[in-house]
């Protein structure tokens, strides 16, 4: 009999992928995703690739009694995959409030329910946003964490103490915190992909809407930064890699092999790429020049960030296994198609 998982935010750009994964490893799976910034178009891709059509419970998860019923429904459900939760980092530092109630309710209410309907494993989708300015490059599951440079990196940092405490104080419960990266790229089959229903903001959607003509131009947010071309770096890694790491990262918890009922876990690929080198990718990828302007520094980014995913690589067997090439490609795959009018999935 299959294993049954919840996944929050399962109609959105990681949740989507992440079902996909979990279906061909062999897991029954449940979605809520109240469609804020997604689209349950995104179950349609799924169920073209898989052959399985997942439900999904239209519920904001900062309803708690809404939350319950699923539980109640559900009773068999044996873990948890958290993604639902708002995650601009230029709005949150202008709507701070709106950001805190929203991640910070909805984790308690989906902790809360674990707890009320004996759900032993909880996956939280943390971010390197928690590290914030690191004095240290690449960064390990064991650097500092420096000041939060937004609040909605803020809300992950209290998201993981958050899951820290309750674990503590709840042993039976067991939870992994997997911060990852910069997620990009799509689905190899092109029938989901990124597609929030309110204006895009990660740098490779910007690009992709760029060059095929929904955007005028993009802007590089810097070149004044202290890196190799003055642009900000990141650690892109490929959405269905990310995929692949949580399904491992709950194999783990199921098959027993953690060590502490709260493990954390860096994902990324382990490279640093500035938003420049970015652009260069995609172009040389697709043949397209992107037009693109320098404009000035944008609150709230950190100056570089990239990760060590040793841990990850020993504990769960977990390693990248697509580049910055794979991603410009996918995601361009992905633009095209959802452009042309086929009958894709918004993710």
């Amino acid at each position: 009999m299959s294993r049954k998982v919840l996944v929050t935010g399962g109609c959105g750009y990681i949740g989507s992928h992440t079902i996909v994964d979990l279906l061909e490893h062999g897991f029954e799976v449940v979605s809520v995703d109240n469609l804020s910034n997604s689209d349950e178009s995104a179950l349609d891709g799924i169920e073209k690739i898989t052959g399985k059509r997942v439900p999904n419970y239209r519920v904001d998860l900062c309803d708690l009694a809404a939350t319950e019923r699923i539980f109640r429904e559900h009773s068999d459900i044996e873990g948890i995959i958290h993604f639902a939760a708002l995650k601009l980092v230029g709005e949150s530092v202008e709507q701070p409030l709106r950001y805190f109630r929203n991640n910070l309710n909805s984790l308690l209410n989906v902790v809360d329910c674990a707890l009320r309907y004996d759900v032993p494993h909880f996956i939280f989708s943390s971010s390197c946003s928690v590290y914030g300015n690191a004095t240290e490059l690449p960064v390990t599951e064991e650097t500092p964490w420096q000041e939060a440079e937004s609040p909605y990196a803020r809300t992950k940092q209290m998201g993981e103490q958050i899951l820290r405490d309750i674990t503590r104080a709840h042993g039976r419960l067991n939870a992994i915190l997997l911060r990852y990266f910069n997620p990009a790229g799509a689905h190899e089959s092109a029938l989901i992909g990124e597609a929030p229903t309110n204006p895009a903001s990660n740098l490779v959607p910007v690009i992709t809407e760029t060059a095929i003509g929904k955007r005028p131009e993009m802007v590089v947010f810097g070149d004044d930064y202290p890196t190799r071309d003055g642009s900000c770096i990141r650690d892109y890694i490929h959405v269905m890699d990310l995929a692949n790491a949580h399904t491992r990262a709950l194999q783990y918890l199921m098959a027993g092999r953690n060590a502490s009922n709260c493990e954390v876990f860096n994902v990324g690929i382990g490279q640093g790429v500035t938003v420049l080198e970015a652009i260069r990718a995609f172009e040389k990828v697709t043949g397209r020049k992107l037009n693109y302007r320098i404009g000035p520094r944008r609150p709230g980014d950190v100056v570089a960030i990239y990760a060590n995913y040793d841990k990850a690589e020993r504990l769960l067997g977990w390693q990248p296994r697509r580049n910055i090439d794979d991603i410009m490609r996918t995601a361009w795959q992905w633009e095209v198609a959802r452009t042309e009018g086929v009958e894709v999935a918004r993710g």
